[in-house]
């Protein structure tokens, strides 16, 4: 049993949340994460009871109840850091105390969702907004969220709204009152052929912060849209042009991954030129950054603590409970791969 170390935590599991990340290390993990030593233990979210505390903590104490960014997949990071475990060790300033109120089942789907839409908003070298707060002035900006529903895209518009940013997102259109609850001004159905010409039209008049583009084809509309309006013309894309979930884990995987590989770099090369002839500036996010700069104690010990207990911050999207047990943890990725709306699958322990 690995101890907590300086700045570290360790909790006794309570809830876990699967993420698409988890699958594409299952089956590409050496390509995409070739630093992780096997066997591995990954996932992201999760949430639990502290048990144990390193040297040079203060912020915690054993008993509370906490929800954290397990670190086990980031480079330099141990397997004691991966979720899909009953004791995790986790990074203190990655860590947030919940209040009593919010259910581990709830908090969970937070630390990977909310890291990956901090680093796509507020790092300097993507949308570099200004930081979340109690009470932000307006900014008199617009953010664009492409894919509103999806665990990023929730966390982006509380974000947003919370640093004084007005947001406008899509989603299907079953998911518009949930993102007009979360904060976002104007809705439009993503799957509406005219989405990019309306949502151009409604940003008329307007400066806009940029973009993150989360879902398919969302990075191309992104590009279109900002191009065509005032303000930054930055994309941050969180999601590749090809999905990894064709590929098998294990052998045999070669056959189908190679096909993946030659639409990933044909579809970035169709992306990055579009972008260039527009004058768009576009990068990929990796959601664990926060772990290792300023964004990771800006948003899990600055902002979320106190904005959860005020009832400011909603844990989103919801969490929805498919099994309980670490062994339940393979069903609910084939699950998750099968595609979920507005919710997130959570497994309790």
């Amino acid at each position: 049993m690995v101890e907590p170390g300086a700045g570290e935590i360790a909790i006794h599991t309570r809830a876990i949340a699967v993420n698409p990340f988890d699958r594409a290390i299952r089956a590409v993990g050496d390509i995409i994460t070739p630093w992780i030593g096997y066997p591995a233990i990954v996932g992201s979210d999760v949430a639990g009871e502290v048990v144990a505390i390193g040297t040079g903590v203060s912020r915690f104490e054993v008993g509370d109840r906490v929800l954290g960014f397990a670190a086990g997949s980031e480079r330099g990071h141990r397997a004691a850091e991966g979720a899909y475990q009953t004791r995790v060790v986790l990074q203190e300033h990655v860590t947030s105390r919940i209040p009593d109120a919010l259910s581990f089942e709830a908090a969970c789907v937070l630390p990977l969702a909310i890291a990956t839409a901090s680093a796509a908003l507020f790092q300097q070298d993507f949308l570099a907004m200004r930081p979340p707060s109690d009470g932000a002035a307006p900014t008199g900006a617009t953010l664009l969220v492409w894919g509103g529903s999806t665990s990023v895209g929730c966390n982006a518009i509380q974000l947003a709204v919370a640093a004084g940013y007005d947001v406008i997102a899509t989603a299907s259109p079953r998911n518009h009152d949930y993102l007009g609850k979360l904060g976002a001004r104007l809705v439009f159905d993503r799957n509406d052929p005219n989405a990019v010409a309306s949502i151009i039209k409604a940003l008329q008049g307007r400066r806009t912060c940029g973009a993150i583009a989360i879902g398919s084809g969302s990075t191309r509309a992104c590009i279109d849209i900002v191009a065509a309006s005032e303000g930054e013309r930055f994309v941050a894309m969180v999601t590749p042009p090809t999905s990894f979930d064709a590929v098998p884990a294990g052998r045999g995987r070669w056959r189908t991954l190679l096909p993946v590989l030659v639409s990933m770099v044909i579809g970035n090369v169709r992306l990055a030129i579009r972008a260039r002839r527009k004058g768009v500036r576009t990068k990929f996010v990796w959601g664990g950054s926060p772990v290792g700069n300023e964004v990771g104690p800006m948003v899990f010990e600055a902002f979320l603590p106190t904005a959860l207990a005020e009832g400011r911050y909603q844990a989103a999207p919801r969490a929805e409970i498919v099994g309980d047990g670490l062994e339940a943890i393979p069903a609910a990725l084939e699950r998750q791969r099968r595609g979920v709306s507005a919710s997130k699958l959570v497994v309790t322990v």
